[in-house]
């Protein structure tokens, strides 16, 4: 019996290092995430025996039917474009502040407080001290992390992130003590904020505030701090190359400084928003996760402050279908968390394409003995 050789091809992929990152993949990339969790989205609510059309309809169609849900769409978008805004300056910088969600609580508490001195007398300009006293109490959290890197170099991730938990317990002393309200029939929480504490609303019957402006204004701002600015160039410089930075001049102290104060304030001031908009009080129930979501808001919005309006509007479309998959098709509440991880994962996987291009090659897995002629 004859034997005979034969050559057996395959076909193999492997990943080649791109000459310069890809600018079209640089923004394809978020598209290509956004449908991948949709599909696995899609499995997802197959496998809990639930309708993925009408569980895709709860995220992406039910947020924008109306101008009612498209006004509570923009209510959860703004605190999220906010912080998303602070921590694209913090990343930028490579400042790495994890803790914005203790500084937009820290916001709110200060605001808070503020608010809780007026009565029935006070003017409206009461408003104006609520908002800067917000901005002032995430600043001055965010500051105790500045402080304690610079002059102690402590890790800023574990810091800014243990922060969080202090926070969270500062906010329940007090709606559990000194401020809860003695009439509200023992729930954790202070008594409703006077009108001239409350940030006026845009539209009357829609629970959008003046916010928006502030979130929008915040977008000019950054984007004029950022890319028209020497200060932002020297933040950007300090993130990207510490050492050219240093070359030429740019603090790295003031650096630090600046990305976290800015990145404080901007959470401090979504707290404040938060508690004198449309909630109107202080109540246990303030951190929704506001600020750990902006993290992935900032990625997806490629930390451009153009971009982070359309990944804030994004993430707020997952608040709201989570919420409304919940009440309407008995799904847990854990399925917004599920869909913002699915969003950051496949995000990263897909980046790899921005500085990696995918190759197709053959590949010889050499002779191989066949069978008989």
């Amino acid at each position: 019996m004859d034997e005979w050789i034969v050559e057996r091809n395959m076909l193999n992929f492997k990943l080649q290092v791109r000459p310069a990152p890809s600018r079209l993949w640089t923004f394809a990339s978020p598209l290509l995430a956004l449908v991948l969790t949709v599909l696995i989205g899609i499995v997802l609510f197959q496998l809990l025996g639930k309708d993925p059309v009408r569980g895709l309809q709860m995220f992406f169609w039910e947020p924008i039917k109306s101008a009612y849900a498209l006004g509570e769409l923009v209510v959860k978008a703004t605190p999220l474009l906010l912080i998303a805004l602070g921590l694209a300056v913090c990343f930028r910088s490579n400042v790495w502040n994890i803790g914005a969600e203790g500084q937009y609580i820290l916001g709110a508490v200060a605001a808070s407080g503020v608010a809780l001195m007026a009565d029935k007398t006070t003017g409206s300009w009461m408003v104006v001290l609520v908002i800067f006293a917000g901005v002032a109490g995430g600043m001055v959290w965010a500051g105790i992390t500045a402080l304690l890197r610079d002059r102690f170099n402590a890790n800023e991730i574990l810091v800014s992130l243990m922060m969080v938990y202090i926070a969270v317990q500062v906010l329940g002393f007090l709606v559990y003590g000194p401020w809860k309200d003695p009439n509200g029939y023992n729930f954790p929480q202070t008594q409703t904020f006077e009108a001239a504490t409350r940030i006026p609303k845009l539209i009357s019957s829609s629970r959008m505030s003046i916010g928006v402006v502030f979130a929008l204004v915040g977008v000019v701002a950054v984007w004029v701090f950022l890319f028209r600015t020497r200060a932002g160039f020297a933040q950007q410089v300090g993130g990207l190359a510490p050492a050219a930075a240093r070359y030429a001049g740019f603090s790295s102290r003031r650096a630090l400084w600046t990305a976290l104060l800015v990145s404080g304030g901007m959470a401090g001031l979504a707290g404040a928003l938060e508690v004198a908009g449309p909630i109107g009080q202080l109540t246990p129930y303030v951190p929704a996760g506001y600020g750990f979501a902006a993290i992935i808001v900032a990625y997806v919005g490629r930390l451009h402050p153009v971009g982070l309006v359309f990944s804030s509007l994004l993430m707020s479309m997952f608040y709201i279908g989570g919420e409304l998959a919940q009440s309407r098709m008995g799904l847990p509440k854990s399925l917004t968390g599920v869909f913002q991880g699915l969003l950051l994962f496949t995000l990263l996987a897909c980046d790899t394409l921005v500085n990696y291009r995918l190759v197709r090659q053959a590949r010889s897995n050499g002779p191989v003995p066949g069978g008989t002629p």
